[in-house]
């Protein structure tokens, strides 16, 4: 599979596609751990209202797993898409760790950051028969017959049973059509590099490490995809919020977390080049990533019709190519990062 040529944001505004191990990636993509009540709960009627907006954008990605909300995430998702043409859209989910129900947990709330009843445990399991066992649930729960991505997720603890078994596994149901594209997905990008180097992906996910805010994987796993024709999905573009408004807030979150006062000084120069050009810090974010020619697409999770929409905005506006420059000279970008619209 060879990477994408550069430059969708030659012509901002226009939403592109790439294609992936089979499949077809808008370079905006749909995240779904807010359908899963990821910090608060959301209803039906925000989340149906996101996904929609979503579709009205052009956006014809979307990313869901398990572990969002103990499978609420993909019971909605599946919902929200239902009356769409299943070929005219692309769903990647994740697997790896198995949810085996927990009654007991009815009158408790998930303790992993969703704000569900706690009716499942996850189980780690990267076996071929979790593989297998997984991707049946979460067929189950999108009501669909097929998804065409697949991620190993977060197998941090587990590389051996992952590249050992959960791998080949992925591997021989892409090779009897039951799935399209195959990856992992994981926080880190030390792992995935070597998920790139030694094994035969389509395509890997990584959050957070390749942003506006942190560059970590300019120097391991980007090379390694472009070298090896692997597509590179970046999520956790705002890196957990610090990125996702114009001017971050001093409360912003950081990897989940609260921002760490350095970060969010950096941030706030950022976003005062930003403004200096006209455009704004959310633009800047999303556009970055795309700018490196191992990279698909990016994925951003959303809660409402609201959110939706303010990043289809932003995602549409043009970056001038002046921002990129200042950020650099400022040194607030390094000078080997590739920027949109350059050449590579």
């Amino acid at each position: 599979m060879a990477a994408r040529a550069a430059g969708p944001f030659q012509r901002p505004g226009r939403l592109a596609t790439q294609h992936v191990g089979g499949v077809d990636l808008t370079t905006l993509g749909f995240g779904g751990s807010m359908l899963g009540n990821l910090y608060q709960a959301t209803t039906d009627r925000q989340g149906v209202a996101a996904v929609d907006a979503a579709w009205e954008a052009g956006v014809r990605y979307f990313d869901t797993a398990p572990h969002y909300g103990l499978g609420l995430s993909e019971r909605r998702l599946g919902r929200f898409l239902a009356h769409r043409p299943r070929g005219e859209y692309v769903i990647s989910t994740k697997v790896g760790r198995l949810l085996v129900d927990d009654p007991s947990g009815a009158n408790r709330r998930d303790d992993a950051g969703f704000d569900v009843p706690a009716v499942a445990r996850r189980v780690w399991d990267f076996s071929r028969d979790g593989i297998v066992r997984s991707l049946e649930g979460s067929l189950e729960r999108l009501g669909t017959d097929h998804v065409d991505v697949v991620f190993l997720h977060d197998p941090d603890n587990h590389w051996e049973q992952a590249a050992g078994e959960g791998f080949p596994a992925l591997a021989e149901l892409r090779a009897q059509g039951v799935v399209g594209a195959i990856g992992a997905g994981m926080n880190q990008s030390a792992m995935l590099t070597r998920f790139v180097r030694e094994t035969d992906m389509d395509v890997v996910m990584v959050a957070g490490r390749y942003t506006l805010l942190e560059q970590v994987a300019l120097t391991d796993l980007l090379p390694a995809a472009a070298e090896r024709g692997v597509a590179v999905v970046a999520a956790s573009v705002f890196n957990s919020g610090v990125l996702a408004t114009p001017r971050p807030a001093p409360d912003a979150k950081y990897n989940y977390t609260a921002v760490p006062s350095d970060l969010l000084e950096r941030a706030m120069r950022i976003a005062d080049v930003c403004e200096r050009h006209g455009t704004t810090l959310p633009a800047a974010a999303l556009h970055f990533p795309l700018g490196h020619p191992a990279v698909a697409s990016v994925v951003v999770a959303v809660k409402d019709r609201a959110e939706m929409r303010a990043n289809d905005d932003a995602f549409r506006r043009g970056v001038p190519a002046a921002v990129w420059q200042e950020l650099r000279a400022e040194a607030l970008l390094p000078p080997e990062a590739p920027v949109p619209g350059a050449a590579t």
